[in-house]
């Protein structure tokens, strides 16, 4: 067994090889300063991809941004910050091979973390602020006179440097690690802490630079290394929370085959989950239980001041074995009884359902395609709000009724935002959504619509698909293509073109539309070309150019192929090869009514204001948003939720 002792100061330690050979461990305290600081991390070509999800690099920055909040006060300075407590991001390993360190455990949190310093890096330089000079060597070091990657991985260090310039940088084609450090930068331009932070981001990077830290182990061969990463992982491995929470459950269990029934139930309710296939997930488990507990019982939040301490929502989040044992009445558990129902009932229950959803995230499912928008959108409390009108007991189609119309609440409030530029964010909506569970728990179905109506009536003074005037915002009217809006605008067009096409009598082929897999997958297509000067009549700037060129009205899909083979054509040019597309593309060309009895038919029955044009300019335009807006009323109209009714 491999034991060392660890300390902020390097200590060697002895250990023992399963062959009886000793190796070196050297365990450092590192805050990421010290990690990264001109230094140089590489990996092996056999390990395995960079996997993080929006969900999991949306709570790296919401626990960072926790913990800051708990020390940072209205007003503090950078210097302030040095004052401030620690944060412990767990361990890393290492090992040398000439000047070079190999990351053998450690490399989905330490792109993560580049990722953060990049982004970081760009909205300070952008704000003029000091912190620039102290974060840029973190993230490269000067080699010669070439930047010189924290990750010195060869296939990434383009998009890497893409980044870091704020260019943009194509993925389509890339390996999978590329395409996902990529994807998960740019939900970190979506979360934007930055803009929460406010006046806090300088000190906040203080911190996290100088306070927030791992440990790293350090080994003098890969065999000492691996042989470390082996016995961290398969031997030895503490409880985790899921395992706590069940034997705090069956301490209260004296009769010998009611707690083995339980156990059984237990653990394959939670196997079923954790073995999902295509994606299996170990930790999977636990996050359904935190989805779970959240929805069903979370009573109180963490205030949204600084200095506040965390409540249910949050302690649920971090240790909600703890939580549960130390609100036993609210959960219903205590005593043999009600710790049997919970575990024999209660948690199998839930547990299909959230399983309903997990499948119909990842798949089409007829009658559950609210789900699988919000998931497009990478909406990441959607699962955790579904649960939450469910009732023990309730029929498997009052369960669907129940997770379809809280879904389509939730596409409907998440769209308005988009369109509004509002971010949507883990951490900059978790309140709202704890509201939204505390509201509708339990609710019978016919109860629940109602109140998700009647939420929406109430949102939609304020949040609308016409604008948001406390912010300032035009909603459709004012919706361009940028950094932030690309995803949306993206799933907006898949929404509008699937529509068309099903009243077209076609196939609803939203989930291909929207498939990045696919060989010759879908994309935005600008209806102008990029040339200002065939413009400029109408558009005398660059700037306002771009604006209605970005527009969403001036936009549609089309299979990768065609867009390259076309974008750089004047409308008139490209108007022919539209009119062999989908119908909402093909709808700017005549011959999409002259040929397509089924589309004629469907523009008639609609009264929707499509209209071919010869020419597109300024004032088509402005017509073709109205269409963009007319068909956005139908698709987002909360009228839907009636279809779940009984």
């Amino acid at each position: 067994m491999v034991k060392w002792t660890m300390r902020r100061e390097p200590l060697t330690g002895r250990a023992c090889l399963p062959q009886g050979r000793s190796m070196s461990i050297t365990p450092h305290y590192r805050t990421i300063k010290e990690l990264l600081q001109s230094r140089s991390f590489a990996i092996d070509e056999y390990q395995r991809e960079y996997k993080w999800d929006r969900e999991n690099i949306e709570e790296l920055v919401t626990d960072l941004q926790n913990r800051f909040s708990t020390f940072y006060r209205t007003g503090d300075t950078p210097r302030d910050a040095s004052d401030y407590g620690d944060y412990f991001l767990g361990s890393i390993i290492v090992t040398r091979r000439g000047n070079k360190s190999y990351l053998v455990d450690g490399q989905q949190r330490v792109t993560s973390l580049t990722l953060l310093l990049i982004y970081l890096y760009r909205v300070a330089r952008q704000r003029g602020l000091r912190v620039t000079s102290t974060v840029e060597p973190l993230i490269f070091s000067d080699d010669y006179g070439e930047p010189k990657f924290n990750l010195d991985i060869a296939e990434r260090v383009p998009a890497l440097r893409a980044l870091f310039a704020g260019a943009d940088y194509d993925a389509e084609g890339k390996d999978e690690s590329i395409r996902t450090i990529v994807a998960r930068y740019n939900d970190l331009v979506s979360i934007d802490p930055a803009d929460e932070l406010g006046e806090g981001l300088e000190p906040f990077v203080y911190w996290l630079i100088g306070n927030v830290g791992l440990i790293e182990i350090a080994t003098e061969t890969d065999a000492h290394a691996y042989s470390i990463f082996e016995t961290m992982n398969d031997r030895g491995k503490p409880l985790s929370p899921v395992d706590m929470l069940k034997a705090y459950l069956l301490g209260a269990v004296e009769d010998e085959g009611e707690r083995a029934n339980a156990n059984r139930i237990w653990k394959k309710t939670l196997l079923d989950l954790t073995s999902w296939e295509p994606d299996p997930d170990a930790e999977r488990d636990a996050t359904f239980v935190k989805a779970w507990l959240r929805a069903k019982y979370a009573e109180s939040i963490r205030e949204r001041r600084a200095g506040a301490l965390d409540r249910d929502w949050e302690l649920i989040g971090s240790t909600f074995h703890r939580w549960v044992r130390d609100n036993t009445s609210r959960v219903g558990v205590g005593d043999a009884g009600r710790n049997l129902a919970l575990m024999t009932n209660e948690v199998p229950f839930f547990a299909r359902a959230y399983r309903k959803v997990l499948e119909a995230s990842r798949g089409y499912t007829s009658g559950l395609e609210p789900v699988f928008y919000n998931a497009h959108n990478e909406f990441t409390w959607q699962s955790t709000v579904l649960l939450a009108p469910l009732r023990v007991g309730d029929e498997d189609e009052t369960v669907r009724r129940k997770l379809a119309a809280t879904a389509t609440y939730l596409d409907i409030w998440v769209m308005r935002r988009a369109a509004n530029y509002i971010r949507i964010s883990y951490s900059s909506v978790n309140y709202a959504m704890w509201l939204l569970c505390r509201d509708i728990r339990g609710m019978s179905l016919s109860d629940l619509i109602d109140t998700l109506r009647s939420k929406l009536d109430q949102d939609e003074a304020d949040v609308s698909f016409d604008g948001s005037p406390s912010r300032y915002r035009r909603g459709i009217a004012g919706l361009g293509l940028n950094q932030f809006s690309r995803r949306y605008i993206y799933h907006l067009l898949a929404r509008l073109t699937a529509y068309t096409e099903r009243g077209a009598g076609k196939p609803d082929r939203f989930d291909e539309l929207v498939d990045r897999t696919l060989k010759n997958p879908w994309e935005i297509e600008h209806i102008w070309p990029d040339h200002h000067e065939r413009y400029a009549d109408e558009c005398p700037s660059r700037e306002d150019f771009d604006l209605w060129r970005d527009h969403v009205a001036g936009l549609v899909l089309l299979p990768a192929d065609v867009n390259r083979s076309y974008q750089d054509k004047p409308f008139e040019r490209k108007a022919p090869h539209y009119a062999k597309q989908n119908f909402y593309a093909a709808s700017l060309t005549s011959a999409a009514y002259q040929h397509q009895p089924q589309f004629s038919s469907f523009v008639e029955r609609s009264g929707l204001p499509f209209r071919p044009y010869e020419r597109f300019g300024k004032a088509e335009h402005e017509e073709r948003s109205k269409l963009v807006r007319a068909l956005v009323e139908r698709i987002w109209d909360p009228a839907r939720l009636e279809d779940y009714r009984p």
